[in-house]
């Protein structure tokens, strides 16, 4: 995607040190645009942790990459099985809600184990990571080709009217490698000439919504809106809202859908309303071992300063400022589930399919021998 005059996508390999993997810190925008290096296992965990990247198929892919760092730090004495398998564990330790975290390092670690032995397993390592981040494009992409049937649809019944979508927290390209899933379509009919607007939801406690949605969205010249998260009920009653799309951390082979906290709120609201809801993700985002959501998934508990506190700039540098009285208790869960009946359509790299078993089984039924 654009940045400026240059075209990014959200992590890569340095072309001048293959030691090196960068990625955009994600902490720094919009204030800063700035890239960061990833050296170790450390790095990539702390990475994930600390958010500098983030979004469900990113992260995926970045501890993908840090199995191949792991392979580089080994010395002629390192147990190479081991090693790679304290590696795995520590990274899908990192995050617990987002799946695609332990799809690809269980993924990668299957090719390196079957090739231990081989004298270029730390190019088979970055080879897969690279792969990883190839199928995710692709995915996206045609996700965007799915999803911008709706969104013509959507137009050709307005009369040429903008369509106005609603989306929550940051499911654009920053959170995956290119395109972005729920902003696939947006992309896609922006380049097509459908007139649009976005109404972007701020997603506290971190704000990936003003911080990175609405960068992203002016970066690539698409008219858009920031409101709080708790406006988007009020526009869909006042049919300020044509469509929502969102994006997903897990979704359950039923059809259940783990979030970004307040996606579930927005679902009802649009039931309520009548309002399309619709959810966009590639299928290594599907968590085919599951089948109900709020009973199976588990939800991430965030540090309660992220409640507490809210970041800005100011006077040239980003700043943390505390927002209630010292000693308040706060509880940051980072997701919620949105139950399948809430949701019109399930947009993946295969098509549009219901939130429904039968109809996911229809679609993935090589994924589900």
């Amino acid at each position: 995607m654009r940045v400026g005059k240059e075209d990014f996508q959200s992590i890569w390999p340095d072309e001048s040190d293959p030691a090196v993997i960068k990625v955009i810190d994600q902490r720094k925008l919009p204030f800063t645009f700035e890239i960061k290096d990833l050296r170790s296992v450390e790095d990539v965990y702390e990475a994930i942790e600390n958010m500098t990247v983030r979004g469900a198929p990113l992260i995926g892919a970045a501890a993908a990459f840090g199995l191949y760092l792991a392979l580089l730090e080994a010395t002629p004495q390192t147990n190479l099985r081991d090693h790679l398998l304290n590696a795995s564990r520590y990274l899908i330790s990192c995050r617990p809600t987002a799946v695609n975290l332990s799809w690809a390092v269980n993924h990668s670690l299957e090719k390196l184990l079957n090739n231990l032995h081989s004298p270029s397993v730390a190019e088979l390592a970055l080879q897969t990571a690279l792969d990883i981040c190839e199928t995710e494009k692709e995915y996206c992409k045609k996700i965007g080709e799915h999803g911008v049937k709706v969104l013509e649809e959507l137009a050709r019944m307005k009369n040429g009217a903008p369509v106005n979508i609603l989306t929550h927290c940051n499911a654009g390209w920053l959170a995956t490698i290119d395109y972005g899933t729920a902003t696939a379509p947006v992309y896609l009919a922006h380049d097509k000439g459908i007139p649009l607007h976005v109404w972007v939801d701020e997603t506290r406690p971190r704000n990936q919504g003003s911080r990175l949605t609405a960068w992203e969205l002016g970066q690539n010249g698409i008219r858009h809106s920031l409101i709080t998260d708790n406006t988007g009920g009020y526009l869909m009653q006042k049919k300020m809202v044509d469509v929502v799309m969102v994006g997903s951390d897990r979704t359950t082979s039923t059809g259940d859908v783990a979030n970004k906290i307040g996606t579930y709120l927005k679902a009802l609201a649009a039931h309520d309303n009548n309002i399309p809801f619709y959810v966009l993700f590639p299928s290594t985002t599907f968590d085919f071992s599951k089948r109900d959501g709020i009973g199976e998934i588990e939800i991430e508990e965030r540090d309660p300063e992220e409640v507490t506190s809210i970041s800005g700039f100011s006077e040239g540098t980003i700043k943390s400022v505390t927002i209630c009285p010292e000693n308040t208790a706060a509880a940051n869960y980072g997701f919620d589930i949105t139950p399948a009946r809430l949701i019109t359509g399930l947009i993946t790299e295969r098509g549009i399919c219901r939130a429904d078993e039968n109809e996911i089984k229809k679609l993935f039924s090589d994924k589900l021998i």
